[in-house]
């Protein structure tokens, strides 16, 4: 029985290697959104030669469209950068540390997940920064016609930044004192 029980325990051991398949995966979207951010950038900053040579008004346009291109590229750059430290954090959390990062002052801040909780708290925290952007890019096309609309803006921009306080908040963060990683 001693044997099975061994056995048994080997294979279900081994079997958090299956997790390489999302690491993998997870650095190619990773490097699709980063090469994808990189080209939307490059055609914003094509799409700005024009500047000078437009007319008032569309000038006013190219500055609302340029906002948002770059608001839109950071949206995908931070996206990118979750995708990768789901990769990174699903390799320490289920199959090694990584050896380069232990010895990587940079690292400290960033990787070394101690527990399956510090990385959910690191990936919650830059899906709020995402879905910041994402509000910041939205406001920027809303069509501010009536009182309520920019009364609603206000409400939201208040929402964000209490979800901004309370996330610093849990996080141990105060005025002067730095959130702990």
């Amino acid at each position: 029985m001693k044997a099975v029980e061994r056995w048994l325990e080997g294979i279900l051991w081994g079997s958090r290697y299956i997790v390489l398949l999302p690491v993998i995966f997870s650095m190619l979207i990773a490097l699709a959104l980063f090469i994808m951010a990189t080209i939307d950038t490059i055609i914003l900053i094509g799409h700005l030669l024009q500047y000078p040579a437009l007319e008032e008004s569309a000038r006013y346009t190219l500055q609302i469209d340029t906002i948002s291109g770059v608001v839109g590229a950071l949206d995908v750059y931070l996206i990118a950068a979750l995708m990768l430290l789901v990769s990174l954090g699903l390799y320490e959390l289920f199959v090694a540390r990584i050896d380069q990062a232990e010895n990587s002052i940079f690292a400290e801040r960033l990787l070394l997940f101690k527990s399956f909780d510090d990385f959910k708290d690191r990936l919650a925290s830059v899906v709020l920064i995402v879905l910041v952007v994402k509000f910041f890019q939205q406001a920027l096309h809303l069509k501010y016609e009536a009182v309520t609309d920019l009364l609603m803006l206000a409400v939201g921009i208040a929402l964000v930044g209490v979800a901004l306080f309370l996330t610093k908040k849990q996080k141990g963060g105060d005025k002067g004192e730095a959130a702990k990683p």
